[in-house]
């Protein structure tokens, strides 16, 4: 028996066994749009702070890893269940006309109904690919948030500059002022005015060194460094016209959004679900064998005349079949699956509005923004320089006094702030439309734009 016992193991054993699933994957995919955008910036400095932060962020790699782990979960689903091998010990075994029952084996292999596996890796396919997607809308935004911190930064580096070059011009209106005080020929209201002008511009200076702190601690998270760390002061870019087409940007936007890429997976994968919810109503089998030891007969007739098989084991074949029985449970199934696909769409209804609204938005607030730079640095800039000059020599002749100066020199760094505004939201708008539309804008030569 122990002979019969080993090798009936074994061939359990063996049956148990299954090759594994050797489906290749896509384990690198080809560089999505953000990696486009990151290489189409033209500044080094926020080039290298856009893959630093792609790279670094911890948003980005928790995401990365669920889509990774999504990914794995086709192979599972693929396989047949687990094979079941059960053991009977009979106590008191029956007695047969060829001895008694001793032990029984079985091994048992469930077989879902054809086609249920192939909808469930298909549906965790679809799903694992819905989260790439998901991982890609995050990777964009944080590129477009990364661009408007920088440039945020660079308002204030600018700022922080015009202030400095405005306390210079102040402090050498003060001296002006003391030295016409000194010879009777000013008075001593003007030197106060001067000197309190040069206080707020100091106090100026403090509050955008504060205002920076706040920035550059967010953009240290967004590249996982410590608040503290150190960020080059950036530069703001000048700005170049670009080429606005409302539906050529809206087409590449509803093609290449990873949001869009999001929505339709899940569509495609609550069709899916309702296709397996469907095969629910569809019975499983399961197929087997048992194998039972049966003893010689001990019995004073059995050993006096030993029937036609004493002892012989006993070999049989098995066969199950589910019953789906639950029909309640079977239609909650199916309503729920016909819920999550009009959810899909109604998501991507939303995305896809989302999308056109944020398009319509910046194609106005784009060539407004243009014209009023280029009013600002054509116009306004050189009419408030001549001001300056003029009041700087009415005050040192003595035909205008402080306030005339300091009105002057107020329009000129008011002139020069809007200017590094305008430039840094002309920045910040570009860096959302390719954000929006998922493409790098493209320069042009003049601001033609179509509206929507």
């Amino acid at each position: 028996m122990d002979s019969r016992l080993k090798g009936c193991l074994v061939a359990a054993g063996l049956l148990a066994l299954a090759p594994p699933d050797l489906t290749a994957t896509e384990d690198n995919p080809a560089p999505g749009i953000t990696h486009q955008l990151a290489q189409a910036i033209a500044d080094p400095q926020l080039r290298n702070l856009v893959v630093e932060a792609l790279d670094r962020n911890p948003e980005i790699a928790a995401l990365s890893a669920r889509a990774r782990a999504a990914a794995m979960r086709a192979p599972q689903v693929k396989g047949l269940p687990d094979p079941v091998f059960g053991a009977t010990a009979w106590v008191d075994g029956p007695e047969t006309r060829t001895g008694p029952q001793v032990l029984t084996l079985n091994l048992m292999q469930p077989l879902p109904w054809l086609g249920k596996l192939d909808t469930e890796e298909q549906a965790a396919l679809i799903e694992a690919r819905a989260l790439e997607a998901d991982l890609e809308a995050r990777r964009l935004e944080l590129v477009t948030e990364v661009r408007r911190l920088f440039h945020e930064l660079g308002f204030l580096v600018r700022r922080r500059a015009i202030v400095e070059d405005f306390l210079d011009h102040l402090r050498q209106h003060e001296n002006i002022s003391q030295s016409r005080y000194a010879t009777g020929t000013g008075s001593s209201q003007d030197v106060v005015k001067i000197q309190a002008e040069i206080t707020m511009a100091e106090q100026l200076l403090i509050d955008i060194d504060q205002s920076r702190v706040p920035l550059e601690a967010e953009l240290n998270r967004l590249r996982d460094l410590p608040p503290s760390s150190a960020v080059l002061p950036p530069q703001l870019p000048p700005g170049s016209p670009v080429s606005l087409d409302y539906q050529d940007l809206t087409r590449e936007a509803h093609l290449r959004r990873p949001e869009v890429a999001a929505a339709e997976a899940r569509i495609e994968g609550a069709q899916v679900r309702s296709k397996r919810v469907e095969k629910q109503y569809r019975p499983d089998f399961g197929v087997g064998v048992t194998y039972t030891f049966v003893d010689p007969r001990q019995d004073s007739p059995g050993q006096i005349m030993p029937p036609e098989g004493n002892g012989d084991d006993i070999f049989g074949i098995q066969g199950a079949v589910t019953i789906p029985l639950w029909r309640k449970k079977l239609k909650g199934g199916t309503a729920e699956a016909v819920e999550l696909e009009l959810a899909a769409r109604e998501s991507k209804r939303g995305v896809l509005a989302g999308i056109d609204s944020s398009l319509g938005d910046l194609l106005q607030r784009i060539p407004l923004t243009w014209r009023e730079l280029r009013l600002l640095e054509d116009v306004l800039i050189l009419q408030a320089e001549e001001s300056v000059r003029s009041a700087q020599s009415g005050y040192v002749a003595g035909n205008l006094n402080a306030l005339d100066l300091l009105d002057a020199e107020h329009v000129f760094f008011d002139a020069e702030t809007a200017i590094a505004r305008a430039r840094a939201d002309y920045a910040i708008y570009l860096a959302e439309l390719e954000g929006v539309s998922g493409t790098p804008a493209q320069l042009t030569s003049d601001m033609e734009s179509k509206g929507p």
